[in-house]
């Protein structure tokens, strides 16, 4: 029989785990075995499939990766080249900054001085040249100056470091909105390039470079763009250099202001009469308003205007802070005024002569600060300018481009009033009372009948008033004829001056000598070239009228030579001993005292009772003679009381005739019109005449028509001892042309 045996069953763990937990574990395990494995490939898929999504292939991701590489490259590029100019613009800036001077050197950059004039009383009434009032600082000048510049010309001065981009850009911006470039026009200058400006970027004005001053400051205002780059660098190294009240200390000092003033001191001073410490809002306003424009809102120029511009001002100052609501409505309900003396410019063509006279370098051309003091008497330069203007708008037509000319002076040559044309208020303009030279006309002859009476000859010796010819070597037949074209016989010469009667005049001039008369004259200041002719008696020589006052001063004074002049004192600013005095008064003495006295009797029958009645006076004794010229282009009336001399003179520029006017007629008007306000409040006193005794001879005048022999008896013996002695008669006429001197 077989013997099996049963297979034994394989040998397995006790189960200690459920079928579901025994799966778990062994997933768990089993994951954790393969996570490192499994970690690294796992970002390589998500940086695969990030590449993908960005479009890295295509035409759009080639454009974007050249797109990309450009800006990098400008990038690349702009850095270093920025770097470069930055490192450029600081060595720059560095190098400008080794050159800046201290601020104390800035503070006064004139090229020429000043000079300021007084008036008789030591007042000041005009000023010359570039007027510098004194250093002034942030700390000394008034706070609404300091307030009013920073509120108007920039408002981020304290907070910008010298160019502000955002004024450039607005500047700009307005530039080409405006139609202009964008350079022109505004600048968005900052205080800073305001200041560098003002320097000329450091170039100092040189005389010897052949430009003007006027020239030079023009160059350094060019708006270029080279010129406002190097403008920038400048300010930059100034901001560097200074702090920012010094900067601005040295723009106020340097900043011109109009009407010659430099800096805020000086306009202060110009305008108001006061230091820049003192003024108050409104004019610290003013002003300021005056930097945008000086000429233009200069107050002197047009004081409405500039008030306007000094409201805009105080509102931008009410509006940065610096003034309250009420000071601000003060300001504005209270505008500036000017002074008295900037208010009237009184003496414009005063002060005009005197810098002309005065010597060049201490005047024209002056480096330095000047004080004048000067004859004028503002008083009586009113009263002439108010004469003036009363006569043209009351008895002169309208739309008349007539002009005039008015000096008035004392007996030794001392200028107390000129005017030199109708418009009174101005500087710089034509000086007809200095510059003009005229045909005097009969305003000539007291110097033909005061040569006679220091030869002996009476006031009351006569001479034949007729018609008369002479023969003139080389130029024919001379025959004048009086204004009225009639004749009154045998007159005295007193009657003949009396009615400025021409043929009595020439027989004098003839008789005594016409060199002696052109001798005469000279000597009493008439410089300007006297005829040669017999033409001499009748003005046909021309003179200025500040000349023949001079002249007729000299007769006043007793017969001596007088010189103008209106310069009493000339010293330094700040210096006590004066580098001149007066250069001028009574010289030499022309004629005797008595002949002087004779003329001045025979003179104020001219005034009383002669052709110059509408210059007499109420209560003065006066005296004068009128002059009016071939074809009336020129009218004189020149005279003088004890107290003061006056001369007129009046016509057209252009030399037209003047219509119906004769020097009795509107001059004796304006004359008398000027001397009734000089004398106001004066007491009368009397002339310096003297009546004659009696006549020596009667003189018919000597000279026969047509160049005949000279009178007979004792006339004629003296006539020819005095020819022999000092020349004239018939046949020394020279080269002059015969004229008919229609005058009186």
């Amino acid at each position: 029989m077989t013997n099996k045996t049963p297979r034994k069953p394989p040998l397995v763990a006790d189960k200690r785990y459920s079928s579901g937990q025994r799966k778990t574990r062994t997933t768990t395990a089993t994951k954790t075995r393969k996570t490192p494995q499994k970690a690294k490939p796992a970002p390589r898929k998500r940086q695969t499939t990030r590449r993908k999504s960005s479009g890295g292939g295509g035409l759009f991701g080639f454009f974007r990766r050249l797109i990309g590489w450009l800006l990098r490259l400008v990038w690349s590029v702009t850095w270093r080249v920025g770097s470069v100019v930055c490192l450029v613009i600081a060595l720059w800036v560095g190098y400008i900054y080794t050159t800046l001077p201290d601020v104390t050197e800035l503070l006064d950059g004139r090229a020429r001085g000043s000079v300021t004039m007084l008036d008789r009383n030591g007042d000041v009434f005009a000023w010359r040249g570039d007027q510098f009032g004194g250093v002034i600082t942030t700390e000394t000048v008034s706070p609404n100056i300091r307030n009013a510049i920073v509120a108007t010309e920039d408002k981020r001065f304290y907070r910008h470091f010298g160019v502000s981009p955002r004024g450039i850009a607005s500047a700009v911006r307005i530039n080409l909105s405006e139609g202009r470039g964008p350079l022109s026009g505004h600048g968005g200058s900052t205080i800073t390039q305001q200041t560098a400006k003002l320097l000329c970027l450091g170039d100092p004005y040189d005389p010897a470079s052949g430009m003007s001053e006027a020239e030079y400051e023009a160059d350094c205002r060019r708006g270029t763009l080279q010129r406002k780059i190097k403008e920038a660098v400048f300010a930059l190294a100034m901001e560097v250099k200074y702090s920012k009240d010094e900067i601005l200390t040295i723009y106020m000092n340097r900043a011109f202001l109009g009407a010659g003033a430099r800096g805020f001191e000086a306009a202060s001073q110009r305008y108001f009469g006061k230091s820049a410490s003192n003024v108050t809002p409104a004019e610290a306003a003013m002003l300021a308003g005056l930097l945008v424009a000086p000429t233009r809102y200069a107050p002197t120029n047009s004081l409405t205007r500039s008030q306007n511009r000094a409201t805009v001002i105080v509102g931008l100052m009410e509006d940065q802070g610096y003034l309250t609501a009420a000071e601000a409505e003060q300001a504005r309900d209270h505008p500036a005024q000017l002074s008295e003396a900037a208010a009237e410019r009184a003496g414009g063509y005063f002060a005009d002569w005197v810098m002309a006279a005065g010597p060049e370098y201490f005047t024209r051309n002056t480096t330095e600060d000047v004080i004048i003091r000067t004859t004028l008497d503002r008083r009586l330069q009113a009263a002439a300018e108010e004469a003036m203007q009363y006569v043209f708008e009351n008895k002169v037509r309208s739309g008349s481009k007539a002009q005039a000319a008015i000096v008035v002076m004392s007996a030794d040559g001392a200028v107390r009033a000129i005017v030199g044309g109708r418009e009174a208020k101005v500087a710089g303009a034509f000086n007809r009372a200095v510059q003009a030279k005229r045909q005097t006309g009969s305003a000539f002859k007291p110097f033909v009948y005061g040569a006679a009476l220091d030869l002996g000859y009476s006031p009351l010796d006569t001479v034949i008033d007729e018609p008369f010819c002479m023969d003139i070597p080389g130029s024919g037949q001379w025959c004048p004829q009086n204004y009225t074209k009639n004749y009154k016989g045998r007159v005295t010469l007193v009657d003949a001056l009396k009615d400025s009667l021409n043929i009595p005049a020439v027989k004098v001039s003839e008789r005594v000598g016409r060199e002696l008369v052109r001798q005469v004259a000279s000597q009493f200041g008439l410089e300007s070239d006297l005829a040669a002719g017999p033409a001499l008696a009748l003005g046909a020589s021309e003179s200025t009228l500040i000349e023949m006052t001079g002249a007729y001063a000299g007769i006043l004074n007793g017969g001596s030579a007088v010189t103008p002049y209106g310069l009493t004192e000339l010293k330094l600013l700040g210096e006590r001993d004066a580098l001149m005095g007066t250069e001028g008064g009574i010289g030499e003495r022309v004629i005797q005292t008595k002949a002087a006295e004779e003329l001045i009797w025979m003179m104020e029958k001219v005034v009383s009772e002669g052709s110059g009645r509408r210059a007499k006076l109420p209560n003065w004794e006066a005296a004068g003679k009128t002059g009016t010229t071939q074809a009336a282009r020129d009218a004189w009336f020149i005279g003088f009381t004890s107290q003061y001399v006056a001369g007129v003179w009046m016509g057209y520029d252009d030399n037209t005739p003047l219509s119906g006017v004769t020097g009795g007629g509107l001059p004796a008007e304006i004359w008398h019109e000027t001397m009734i306000r000089v004398h106001q409040g004066l007491a009368p006193t009397p002339l310096p005449m003297r009546a004659p005794a009696g006549p020596v001879e009667n003189r018919d005048g000597g000279i026969p028509r047509q160049g005949g022999s000279g009178g007979t008896g004792f006339g004629g013996v003296v006539d020819k001892v005095l020819r022999d002695i000092f020349g004239g008669g018939g046949g020394r006429g020279g080269n002059q042309s015969p004229q008919n001197f229609n005058d009186r």
